[in-house]
């Protein structure tokens, strides 16, 4: 077997919270909109917009808020008040400066790894977004890579392991979403281990691979160092 030399993290609900305030957002988003529409419904239809619109905007905060907006106008058949509209739009501002807090042990972890390895982040959201996230989080001179794409596929990081490593087979990749982080890079030949964060959003939701012998599943990241020299020993 291939000497691991590269790990890839992924960034929101791996290393810092991030689904949470989405939640709170929507939960905003219903109560702003309770005289329109049964709260169920304005979820599933906010989903179903945010879905749409994956292929236009991308993910992250402003095409979140573009897709809150969109619902607004469809469920109220654009009768929405003006004011309700930029209640979403202070929201979105609120959200794109929300200060950053680590999950347990990150730091530490992160510290303890990038002495032997080389580290990439890969992460999908607004550059923008995500570049002020890293910087707050005080991790990035840990990092020898960040990238920030559009999508996560096998294409993505067997291009990105390629680049800044010795290819997928010397890669591991970890991450919340088995959607987005893990089934991707087993496909592309890295292993895969998955971090659960207590919230997934539906569109990241997968089941795992049933047999892998490259795909993990770790309490948090505070294991990933033992894994890691099992995996290396």
């Amino acid at each position: 077997m291939a000497s691991l030399t590269t790990l890839g993290f992924d960034a929101d609900d791996t290393l810092w919270h991030n689904e949470g305030l989405f939640r709170m957002t929507q939960a905003k988003f219903r109560e702003l909109l309770a005289d329109f529409a049964e709260p169920d419904h304005l979820q599933d239809r906010l989903l179903q917009a945010e879905i749409r619109n994956l292929g236009t905007y991308g993910f992250g905060i402003k095409g979140f808020i573009l897709s809150m907006i969109e619902t607004a106008l469809e469920v109220t058949e654009n009768k929405v008040p003006g004011h309700v509209i930029a209640d979403m739009i202070a929201t979105g501002q609120d959200m794109l400066s929300h200060p950053i807090e680590l999950l347990p042990g990150v730091r530490p972890v992160i510290e303890d790894l990038a002495d032997a390895y080389q580290l990439v982040l890969i992460t999908k959201g607004d550059l923008l977004d995500q570049e002020r996230k890293l910087a707050q989080s005080g991790l990035g001179e840990l990092f020898d890579a960040v990238e920030v794409v559009s999508d996560k596929t096998p294409a993505t990081y067997h291009d990105a392991f390629g680049r800044h490593g010795d290819g997928p087979d010397r890669a591991m990749m970890v991450g919340n979403s088995l959607k987005s982080d893990v089934l991707p890079a087993l496909t592309a030949g890295a292993w895969g281990v998955h971090v659960p964060y207590e919230v997934t959003w539906t569109y990241e939701q997968a089941d795992p691979p049933k047999t892998q012998p490259r795909f993990h599943e770790l309490p948090d990241l505070q294991a990933l160092p033992g894994l890691v020299q099992r995996i290396t020993a």
